[in-house]
């Protein structure tokens, strides 16, 4: 089993506040809680590890034998088992298509490729293998039996990357509250779930990276209760010719997305539904996304352009100064 990679460290600060930072999911990652039992803390802590290096080993598309991998390698030649586990992933992946009118898509494996910010990009792709990557990047396309799944069509595949680290982010909240945490903070990659307070206040605070001079914050967040996520081109990105291209990919155009939007955060009472608004709005565009952000119950949504910030009704109320 594929272990989160960690440095332990878990005395409480003069607040009674107890961190540990980490690698998991592929990023930095880091929780803050209070707990006063010192057993009970390092047995959350162990609980917590041990549940990310397990979701990571099964539904992690960079691990070989995930069972997500297994699903992409039988594309176009079998159907594969699956277990209760993954059946929750999958309808997870089959409502978000559903709420974002097909903008965010699990199936977009062949696109997310095609267009592989990690990688030097000496041209960039031609119009066949965009639509090509396009027409496999399908969701309605995958099939679905009790217990079963079966893509199509070979080339195609699943990627979690749009809700994965959301969801585990709700989860490790969910194990914090077993353990009976009421204060803490969940960071996976800059994916945040506040709960309670930081032993000074009874919130936490959250900066709004800037999206255009990425060292600084446009502003702060007091946040309890509450989840925070942003999207944005200004970290995982590839330039060409001076022109920058965002990780973040319009599956209906299959070009990344490139409209004015520096950056979007949002708020939402779980990770999972901040991580699809502030993605989706980012993808949609600003009039679009803070329109569909605003009929959206109990999220709200900052988004930045070149020309300012721009928020929806209730964003300010949880804003602070920035520190």
């Amino acid at each position: 089993m594929s272990k989160p990679v960690h440095q332990i460290s878990i005395d409480p600060d003069v607040r009674g506040v107890r961190s540990i930072a980490f690698r998991a999911l592929g990023t930095n990652c880091a929780i803050q809680f209070r707990l006063a039992d010192q057993k009970r803390a390092l047995e959350f802590v162990a609980e917590a590890l041990g549940w990310l290096g397990a979701f990571e080993a099964r539904f992690s598309r960079f691990k070989p034998d995930s069972l997500v991998s297994r699903i992409n390698q039988a594309a176009g030649r079998e159907w594969v088992n699956v277990d209760a586990e993954m059946e929750t992933m999958l309808n997870l992946a089959d409502s978000m298509h559903g709420l974002t009118n097909g903008v965010m898509d699990a199936a977009t494996l062949p696109l997310i490729l095609l267009w592989d910010w990690k990688v030097v990009h000496e041209h960039l792709p031609d119009a066949s293998d965009v639509a090509r990557a396009v027409s496999l990047s399908q969701w309605k396309d995958v099939q679905r039996k009790r217990g079963k799944i079966f893509l199509p069509r070979e080339g195609m595949g699943l990627d979690f990357g749009g809700f994965g680290k959301e969801y585990a982010v709700d989860q490790v909240i969910g194990i914090a509250k077993k353990f009976g945490i009421t204060d803490a903070l969940v960071d996976l990659g800059r994916d945040i779930f506040a709960i309670g307070g930081n032993g000074v206040h009874p919130f936490w605070h959250v900066g709004i990276q800037d999206g255009v001079k990425t060292d600084k914050c446009v502003g702060g967040l007091a946040v309890s209760g509450f989840a925070v996520c942003a999207s944005g081109d200004y970290a995982r990105r590839f330039e060409h010719q001076g022109v920058r291209y965002g990780h973040i990919l319009d599956r209906r155009t299959g070009w990344p997305v490139r409209h004015g939007l520096r950056a979007v955060t949002a708020l939402a009472p779980s990770c999972l539904l901040a991580g699809i608004y502030s993605t989706t709005v980012f993808v949609l565009g600003l009039a679009e996304g803070l329109r569909m952000a605003d009929n959206a119950p109990g999220v709200e949504v900052c988004a930045q352009d070149d020309r300012g910030v721009h928020v929806t009704r209730e964003f300010r109320r949880f804003q602070v100064q920035a520190a």
